[in-house]
């Protein structure tokens, strides 16, 4: 699972700066600037996205079938089954850059967060849907067993795409099982907070 994860403003990574430029400028005259998040970013906060065309601003979560909670992932063993995820995945394809994300582990009764990232920007495989009568596009970020070195922390994590196959994904041309076979490298992690 990601519940959580981390977008740096602080000019850490040149592609995020570049980015968010971008979204500054296709939003600038939008009473939806505003409310973009950054820093630690948790589930129905409005971030900048990637999607084909451009980077947009979308909220973190689609509407669960009871109406109340959100459902801010999907897992990719059973992604192209399930009907509510099934068109996005296959027409709405996004990606979702941060600096890190985070995971808890389960000690006995106590949690300790970590955060995991690499030495780059990481791209979290997402997809979009837009729900009635929401301004924004709305997206969920696709889960993975967890890599062996990271399974101690938590069984899931994001999909990450390699930013060489980020335009593939993009496009469509990666279907789950392809990006089950993608290596998203090595990361670091530590405990935080």
């Amino acid at each position: 699972m990601c519940g959580r994860y981390y977008i740096p403003d602080d000019g850490d990574f040149d592609d995020i700066s570049t980015m968010l430029s971008r979204i500054r400028e296709l939003y600038k005259d939008s009473p939806l600037l505003p409310s973009l998040k950054l820093g630690e970013i948790f589930p129905s906060d409005i971030v900048p996205v990637i999607t084909e065309s451009s980077p947009e601003l979308m909220k973190w979560g689609f509407t669960g079938f009871d109406g109340k909670r959100l459902i801010i992932n999907a897992r990719i063993e059973t992604v192209q089954e399930k009907a509510m995820f099934r068109k996005s995945f296959a027409e709405k394809r996004c990606l979702i850059p941060a600096g890190a994300y985070f995971e808890w582990r389960k000690d006995g009764g106590r949690k300790q967060k970590y955060a995991i990232r690499q030495h780059q920007p990481i791209y979290m495989a997402g997809f979009y849907c837009i729900e009635e009568p929401s301004q924004l596009p709305l997206f969920v970020i696709m889960t993975r067993p967890a890599l062996p070195e990271l399974a101690f922390i938590h069984e899931r994590m994001p999909v990450i795409i390699p930013k060489q196959e980020c335009r593939s994904w993009l496009k469509g041309d990666l279907g789950s099982r392809e990006l089950s076979e993608l290596s998203p490298g090595s990361f670091d992690f530590e405990g935080v907070g």
